[in-house]
């Protein structure tokens, strides 16, 4: 597998998952914002809120000391809890569309986990709907274009992944002779490393526990 960091795949990322869920927001009707998502504490319009306001601060290059921790997230939260929901949707649009050169721009990749982290949280929202293949659609080729370099910088536990209509393993987190093995469906394992529940799913895995895999919350 070629791991060698593509500036672009962020952005491109983004674009696709915008396509797919701006469309489904806006035919949703109020009330389904106020929904409970897998987020402890948020709702649905949470969710989007501090997706919008992280893509935002991104476009705008507002990076202050805190940013993206959990006390400045729930201010961010807060900051919009007087926009109508469309606001907030509009303003999502207009991050996933405007972060994708700023994030290629950045040294090393150290933006590029927003966009998986945002990608993640649209699955959050489909799966708060009801919506079937929650972490599947378009943007999960690009996803796992992405995940070798995003879970070695994090210095994740070593994992070969076979994943189901795939012929090449995928090598994820940090380099090592003897890795931990999963097998199983590509959208189960993104729920393992993100620590969504796995219930009912699939899969092997050996060398690790389900515990050791999340890199990403």
């Amino acid at each position: 597998m070629d791991t060698r960091r593509d500036p672009e795949l962020p952005g491109l990322l983004l674009r696709t998952e915008r396509d797919a869920l701006i469309p489904l927001l806006r035919s949703r009707p109020g009330g389904d914002f106020a929904i409970g998502t897998c987020c402890t504490g948020w709702t649905v319009r949470d969710v989007l809120a501090h997706c919008s306001a992280a893509l935002m601060r991104v476009v705008e290059g507002r990076f202050e000391k805190g940013v993206f921790s959990p006390e400045s997230n729930d201010r961010d939260i807060a900051e919009r809890a007087d926009w109508p929901d469309g606001r907030i949707v509009d303003e999502l649009e207009r991050g996933m569309t405007e972060a994708g050169p700023v994030i290629a721009a950045a040294g090393h990749g150290k933006l590029d986990v927003i966009a998986f982290g945002e990608w993640v949280h649209a699955g959050d929202v489909r799966e708060a709907f009801g919506e079937p293949g929650a972490y599947e659609g378009d943007g999960l080729p690009h996803v796992l274009a992405l995940l070798g370099g995003l879970t070695r910088a994090s210095g994740a536990r070593p994992l070969l992944a076979r994943l189901d209509g795939h012929d090449t393993p995928f090598v994820l987190g940090a380099d090592s002779p003897e890795p931990a093995v999963y097998t199983g469906a590509a959208a189960t394992l993104v729920r393992l490393l993100t620590g969504r529940a796995v219930t009912g799913a699939r899969y092997e895995l050996t060398g690790a526990e389900e515990a050791d895999l999340v890199f990403l919350t």
